[in-house]
Formats: structure tokens, C-alpha cells, sequence
């Protein structure tokens, strides 16, 4: 490897939070705690929609496909730093390092097209219900779900191809506790300019397009909410929504400050914790949006599991 691309490095230090070993073993405890919570949380939700035929519906399916992005993202990342914390060793290999960015760029990158995927599907349901079932057919959620993952795993082979290319002969020290392009950017030895370009052009791609589609339909939404007389009928449509709304708004926040910001030094300073809301926190706390003001997933989970009731 050394050979051929002329890589000198061939293993990156992470910037840990801290070398203090009791604050060490409390970011354990934590980081444990919400690797469990997106485990479990997000795999009932599969479990659950799987088994109820009444949640048999493109927003669950959806919301499935969701769930596994989420599992996923979380497992590129947090079991490698729940190692470094045990064993106080923040090192990655160089091959790692790529593997650990193609995985988590392609779940990330994915998840943003699902959520607007997610947010055309309540469009429709809201702006257009009778023709609901006729526009969301099968075949449509399969090819969108299809497109989803395509999307995503053909941005990040061009992004982790053009990361490989690069040489990285010192200094190895990563600015964040995992492998992300903006960190290992500012690393290389070689010119940047055209990977550079590559990450405007997929911001451009994968967040503002996606966001201005995601706002265009919300807006939509809004407005014909709005057009609803009774009060009634307003919470009940914003009630299918909002769960949706809320996440797309904390994941737009974290994941766009990270890429549209990458090389400052007043982004990496924060980027660790940054980081942590779209890997760890947002993992975990999905499910519970999406379940706490939902009843038939509160009801499906009632029988999956009977201590939930």
C-alpha cells in the first residue's frame, strides 16, 4: 500500500474527549447507554412493523428503512470508541479509517434522501389523499427506498476512491474521534482542490437540494393545513408530520454544519460534540419521536413486547 500511493501513514490517532479516566468511564457509561437505546429502540420498531400488518404502509416502511440507517451509522461508529474508551488506545489503521468514512458517509448520505423521501410520502398523504394509495404504490416506495441506498453508496465510492488517492505523510492526528472527509482533508500532503470541489458539489446534491425539496414540501403541507377548518383536523394532519419535522430539523442542523463548515477551526472544535448528536444522540432518540405520539406503533409494541403497555 505504502508503494503504490506513496502513504506514509499507516495509522491515525482520534481526538479523544479526554484523558481524565473517570470522565473517560463516564463517557463510557454513556456512550454505552445510547448504543443501546438505538439497538434496541430502532429494532423493536423494525420488529414491530414487521408483525403488524396494519403498520404495512409506505410511511412505515419508510420509517423501517429509517430505522436500519440508523442501526447502521450508529455501529460504524460507536463500537470503536466504546473500545478506545475501555482501553484508552485512540488509534485507527489507515484501511480502517477508509472503511469506517465509506461506511458512514454512505448511511448519512442515505439518510438525508430518505428524509425527503419520508417527507414526500406525507405530502402526498396530506395534500393529496385520495389519490394517496394510486401515488404511493408499491412499486414507487420500492424504487424510492432503492434509490435511497443507490444514491447514497455511489456518492461515498466516489468520495472514499478519491480519499485513497491522496497521500498522508504527517501529521496523523485526526481532529475529531472518528474518520470524516473534512478532518482527514486538512491531514493530506497532497493538493485537495478537486476533493474539495467533490464535497461543495454533494453539499450542493445531498443538503441544499435535499433541504429546499424537504422545505418546498413542508410547505405545501403547512398550507393546506392551514386550510383546514376544524381544530380537530389541524392537530390530527400536523400530528403525522411533526414527529418527521423533528428530525429532519436536528439532522439537517448537525450534518450541514459539519460538511458545509469542513476546515474551520471553530467548526472542528465543536465538531466532536456535533458529531456525537447525529451518530449517537439522533440514533437513539428516534425511535421515541416517532413512537411517544404514535399510537398504532405504541399499540403494535404492546404486543410485541407487553412490558411497553
Amino acid at each position: 500500500m505504502a508503494a503504490g500511493n506513496q502513504t506514509a501513514v499507516f495509522e491515525f490517532v482520534l481526538q479523544g474527549f479526554s484523558e481524565d479516566p473517570q470522565i473517560r468511564g463516564l463517557l463510557l457509561a454513556l456512550f454505552l447507554l445510547l448504543y443501546l437505546m438505538a439497538l434496541m429502540g430502532n429494532s423493536l420498531i423494525i420488529t414491530a412493523v414487521s408483525l403488524s400488518p396494519g403498520l404495512h404502509t409506505p410511511m412505515y416502511f419508510f420509517l423501517v428503512n429509517l430505522a436500519i440507517l440508523d442501526i447502521f451509522c450508529t455501529s460504524t461508529v460507536l463500537p470503536k470508541l466504546l473500545g478506545s474508551l475501555v482501553v484508552g488506545v485512540d488509534t485507527i489503521s489507515y484501511q480502517g479509517c477508509l472503511a469506517q468514512l465509506f461506511f458512514l458517509s454512505w448511511f448519512l448520505s442515505s439518510e438525508l434522501v430518505l428524509l425527503t423521501a419520508m417527507a414526500f410520502d406525507r405530502y402526498v398523504a396530506i395534500c393529496r389523499p385520495l389519490r394517496y394509495s394510486a401515488i404511493m404504490s408499491w412499486r414507487l416506495c420500492t424504487l424510492m427506498a432503492m434509490a435511497v441506498w443507490t444514491a447514497g453508496a455511489i456518492t461515498t465510492s466516489l468520495h472514499t476512491g478519491l480519499m485513497a488517492r491522496l497521500n498522508f505523510c504527517g501529521p496523523n492526528h485526526v481532529e475529531n474521534f472518528l474518520c470524516e472527509i473534512p478532518s482527514l482533508l486538512l491531514l493530506s500532503c497532497s493538493p485537495t482542490a478537486f476533493n474539495n470541489v467533490m464535497v461543495v458539489i454533494a453539499d450542493v446534491y445531498l443538503g441544499m437540494f435535499n433541504f429546499v425539496f424537504t422545505l418546498a414540501s413542508y410547505g405545501c403541507i403547512v398550507a393546506s393545513v392551514l386550510r383546514i377548518r376544524s381544530a380537530a383536523g389541524k392537530r390530527r394532519a400536523f400530528s403525522t408530520c411533526s414527529s418527521h419535522l423533528l428530525v429532519v430539523t436536528l439532522y439537517y442542523c448537525t450534518v450541514i454544519y459539519t460538511y458545509v463548515l469542513p476546515g474551520s477551526g471553530s467548526s472542528m472544535d465543536s465538531g466532536k460534540v456535533v458529531t456525537v448528536l447525529y451518530t449517537a444522540v439522533s440514533p437513539a432518540l428516534n425511535p421515541l419521536i416517532y413512537t411517544l405520539r404514535n399510537k398504532d406503533v405504541k399499540a403494535a409494541l404492546g404486543k410485541v413486547t407487553p412490558f411497553s403497555q
